[in-house]
């Protein structure tokens, strides 16, 4: 299974790379299929690359359901 997940960009870098918090990780990725992101976007990541922008409220529902399942998870580890 593959999994993009939402991220703010917090740089944009040279070279086609920005500088993204995922849940409080700083990682770099290429923004070369999104030139036009800009610092404070949120984009959609995959694999070290970022696909598309989404808007704030959307990457925070998406965010919410990824923490539901994570949850979830964990209750059921506990059983």
């Amino acid at each position: 299974m593959c999994l993009a997940v939402p991220a703010r960009v917090v740089e944009v870098l040279p070279e086609a790379m920005a500088r993204i918090d995922a849940g409080g990780v700083l990682k770099d990725i290429s923004v070369a299929l999104v030139p036009e992101v800009a610092a404070g976007d949120y984009v959609i990541v995959h694999v070290g690359h970022a696909l598309g922008r989404l808007d704030a409220e959307e990457a925070q529902h998406t965010l919410d359901l990824i923490a539901e399942m994570a949850a979830a998870g964990e209750a059921c580890d506990e059983r």
